[in-house]
Parts: structure tokens; sequence; C-alpha cells
């Protein structure tokens, strides 16, 4: 069993337990999926290496849930989760999924309406049985209808940050194979779309027929679809379907090209070959039947006039124009980042301690992060008051003491009220190093009124960023209505940072917003919102989200030193 199948089970059990209204079990099995999910190794791979124990040294991971893990590894199954589905038959993952339905409203609609699914669900909302129970009314049900759409444009793809190690893997074990010259994960996957319908691996050898015949048995396929001499497909037991081509090395660079822009880049570059004569497609640049070009994509590129450019921008948003006048932005690269300025601890929600944190981070390059643990209008995570912040500061100063090579900065992530004022009052937020402002509630407000509430935030001279600005999370929740031209704008007026939340169900901004924030000349930062020491891995698909809105390393500011961005928060 692979993690994302674990911490999809884990994910479950939370929510079935916050249904049966425990008081802290919920949160422990959320923080051991989060970490879960997030590992770089398996669950079943650590298991073989130290048994209970290794597992129990995931952050979240205490003895209890370690032993189901070692279930799960051992049977495919846990006792303890089928009886809890036996209790309440409902499928909670989708039904959850639905925008507005949390754990607490599936056990009320199960109860009263016997709804099981999504579809007991909108059926029940479009006869209008739901307005009529207890506590909700016409618009919980017309959200509910809303939800449901919007749970359907998502269905069927994948959060790519979830998923990449998978495919990655995959892509991993084909180039060791003694047959194989070279493998590539192409397709959305390459351009770090934020999530994929399916994964594209390029393959050169000169024996395909046992490249094919090791893809279509790894154990995670559930189905092969099809298999070829050079091309198979086979859907993964996550549900995600894979396809692996086989194809020559004189062809590879063509191929790498064609199966890595979307659809409307492709059709701009085979124009710009008809109109020189040329024909182009997966095999290369054809004068005639002569082969001139395929070899590698940087050959394409520079055969049909123009620079190599980074797979993120391949969508045919400006970036065919810029590479032929060869003014492609020199985008922010995987390793620039020098800070974190979004990290969560123990203190409130996370799994780990401020020095594992910091210790930890430390080991992914990083030169400084920023505490940001939540405030206290989010009861639920246990939110610091200005009484507790203060102590934190201390703590903060007491272990930068005994840490070297990376310094620990003392931020908070503070809420913002309906009316645009913060939780926590500006002589606290005055003494800290760093302060981020989030939107954490109210996210149905009328576009103008949530406008308004971000820009006083943004106006208070004691924030230095907006956190995850336009609240999606993506799979569950769409953005809430906001002006983001106003708040981009404001942004730039106050010199306020705006967030490039990395963690892969968020990734807030959305690449377009980024390109437009760029233009108007924002800074930005590029935070994992790490919740366990695990997360900082994340900071990849929040650097690639900024680079799919063409952003250069001079807009970011965690890519400063640690004396040059104390310097412009000053």
């Amino acid at each position: 069993m692979k993690n994302f199948e674990i911490a999809k089970i884990l994910y479950n059990i939370a929510l079935y337990l916050e249904m049966e209204e425990e008081q802290f079990k919920p949160r422990a099995y959320e923080k051991a999926a989060h970490s879960v999910e997030a590992l770089s190794e398996e669950c079943i791979e650590i298991y073989q290496k130290g048994g209970l124990k290794a597992l129990m040294e995931i952050p979240g991971v205490g003895q209890s849930i370690a032993e189901k893990i070692e279930e799960l590894i051992k049977t495919g199954k846990l006792k303890y989760y089928d009886q809890l589905r036996k209790r309440i038959p409902v499928d909670i993952e989708q039904l959850t999924a639905i925008e507005g339905v949390g754990p607490k409203t599936v056990k009320i609609l199960y109860k009263k309406l016997k709804i099981k699914n999504v579809g007991d669900l909108e059926k029940a909302a479009k006869a209008g049985k739901i307005k009529k129970l207890s506590g909700f009314g016409e618009k919980s049900e017309q959200d509910i209808l809303k939800g449901i759409e919007f749970f359907r444009r998502s269905k069927g793809r994948f959060i790519l940050g979830f998923v990449l190690p998978m495919v990655r893997d995959i892509q991993n074990r084909l180039k060791q194979l003694p047959e194989v010259k070279q493998a590539i994960v192409a397709g959305s996957a390459r351009r770090m779309k934020e999530t994929i319908g399916d994964a594209d691996i390029l393959v050169v050898s000169n024996k395909p027929q046992k490249v094919m015949d090791y893809f279509v048995s790894m154990p995670e396929v559930i189905d092969v679809i099809g298999k070829g001499e050079t091309k198979s497909s086979v859907k993964l037991k996550i549900g995600l379907n894979v396809d692996v081509r086989v194809v020559s090395s004189n062809s590879f660079g063509a191929a790498l090209q064609y199966f890595t822009g979307n659809i409307d880049h492709n059709v701009v570059l085979r124009g710009i070959a008809k109109d020189k004569g040329w024909k182009l497609n997966e095999y290369g640049i054809f004068k005639g039947s002569k082969q001139i070009a395929g070899n590698t994509e940087e050959d394409v590129y520079e055969k049909l006039g123009m620079q190599w450019m980074p797979p993120e921008l391949r969508e045919n948003t400006g970036e065919l124009q810029a590479a032929i006048k060869d003014k492609l932005p020199r985008l922010i690269d995987y390793d620039d980042l020098k800070g974190d300025l979004q990290v969560q601890t123990s203190w409130t929600d996370g799994s780990n301690s401020i020095k594992e944190m910091a210790e930890e981070a430390k080991k992914f390059g990083l030169e400084y992060i920023a505490i940001t643990d939540h405030t206290k209008a989010l009861a639920m995570t246990g939110g610091l008051d200005e009484k507790k912040l203060l102590q934190q500061m201390k703590e903060i100063e007491k272990i930068n003491r005994q840490l070297s090579e990376i310094t620990i900065l003392a931020g908070a992530e503070v809420n913002i009220l309906k009316d645009g004022r913060l939780d926590i009052d500006d002589k606290t937020l005055s003494q800290l190093d760093f302060v981020g402002a989030s939107v954490h509630s109210l996210f149905n407000l009328p576009k103008e009124e949530q406008t308004k509430r971000i820009i006083k935030a943004i106006e208070n001279e004691n924030v230095d960023i907006i956190f995850h600005p336009t609240g999606r999370v993506i799979q569950q929740r769409e953005p809430y209505e906001v002006d983001i031209d106003r708040i981009i704008q404001m942004a730039k007026d106050t010199e306020t940072m705006l967030e490039i939340n990395a963690y892969p169900n968020r990734l807030d901004l959305k690449d377009e917003h980024i390109k437009k924030a760029v233009q108007a000349g924002v800074k930005f930062c590029i935070d994992s919102d790490a919740h366990s020491k695990l997360h900082f891995r994340y900071l990849e698909f929040g650097i690639a989200q900024a680079r799919r809105g063409w952003t250069e390393k001079k807009d970011v500011v965690n890519a400063l030193s640690l004396k040059e961005f104390l310097k412009f928060v000053k």
C-alpha cells in the first residue's frame, strides 16, 4: 500500500471521528496523514528497515497510529477503519469534498435523510429536502448544489504535489532498467500544472518490449488499458492513468517538446514550421522527407527561430513571442530560496517543535524561517493570543542561541476579521519580526466587502504579507470573490508582499494572478505553509507556480539573504 492510499485512509478516519464529535483524535489522525503524504520514502520501506519504531519516528505518528499503518502495510486493510464505516455507512471522503459539508453535517444528513453519497445529496437538494432541516435553509441548499457542481468539475484530476513523487518513482525505476537510455516525465506534470489528469513518460530504448513488460507488471498497476510495441497505458491503484512511450534517440527532443507543450502552444509551433515550408510533429522537423531537427528540444526551438523555454511557460500565454525576440524572463530557479516565511509548529496545529522545524529547514539549504503559528481567532488550531505570542518570542530567542547556520524569526499568521481588523493588537504585532495576515472565515462575503476587508488589513503598517490571498483549496473550495486587481495595486502601493503558497492543494496565488502582480511590480514570498518538518519539500511546487507566473528571482523577497531580507521588511 502506497503512502497516498495510507494518507487517504488516515484523513477519512479523522473525518469519521469528527463526525462522532471526538475531541482530540481527529486532529491527531489529520496530522499523521499530512506527514505520510509528504514522505519522500514509502511507509512500507520505512517499516521494512525499522519496524514499528521507525514508523513512530514519522512526525505526528504515535504508537496507536503506527500500529494501524503496520496493519495496512501487512494486510492492505484496517479493521478500525472498517468499523467506523460500518457505524455510519457514508462516502465521507466525497461528501466532505463538497464545500460547506463538514463531518457533522454529513451525520445530520445521514440521520435525517439517509444521504450516503454525492448522488443522494444532489437528489435531496434538488427536491428541496435539505432546506427544511433545522439549521439549514434555502441558501445552504443552493450552496450545496454549487459545491456539487464544483466537485464534478474537479473530478478525475489529481493534485500534482501529492502524486508527482509516485510518477517520478516510476520514471526512476524505468531509468534503472539496463535497456533504457533515457526516461523523463512529460505532459502537464512536466509543465508543473496544479492538477493533472494523467501522466506521460517518454523512454529511449532499443528493446521496447522489455520496457513494456516491466511497466505493465509494476505492483501499483491495477489495470492494463493497452499494451503495444512502443506505447502502453495503465491505471494505477490510486486511479491515475500513466502512459509510457518508447521513442528513438534522434526523435527524443521532438517527442519531449510535443508531449510537454499544451495544445495551443503546439498548434502555434506547427504553424511557424508550416510557414517555413517544414512539417513539425513528435518525430522531428522535416523538410520534405528529411529530418532537420529533433534530437533535442533546444534543436527544435532553435530551428524555429526562438529560445528554448522552460516547460512551465509552455501554455501559449506570450512565451513564444518572447522567445522569438529573445526576451524570455530569467525565471527564479528551484534552488534560489533562502528562507521560508510560513511555518507552523506544535505550539498550534503543527506536528513538530520550533527547533525541529528549524533543523529540518537547514537540511533543505535554508538560512532562515519565520514561525507563523495561528492566532486566537482560529480557536480550532489552539491559536495564540498576545501573551502566548510574547512567550513564543522568548522561546525563539532561546533556541536561536542553540542553533548555527539558520535563524528563526518570530512571526504570526494573524486572522483578518470581518471588518478588516486583525485578531492581535498592534502593540504585540509591532514586536514581531514578520507578520502575515490571512482570511480564515466568512469566505462567502460579497466581492466588494471581501475586497475592502483585505485592503484594510494590507493598510495595517504591521502587516508584511497577505498569506494565500484568494483562499482557495484545490478540489475543495473555490477562491472567495475578491477584486484581485485592487488587491495587487494596494499591495504595490503599500509595499506589502503577496504570498505564493506552495502547499499542493493551495498554490495560491494562481499563475495568472502572479503574472499580473509581477507586471505591477509586487514582491512575493514563496512559502511551504509547513505543518510538519516533512513539508519543506513542498517549496518546489511554490517555485514551480512562481515560474508559471513568469516570476524572476528579483521578484521574490525570500530569495534574499537574511540580512537583505530584514532590511527589506524594515
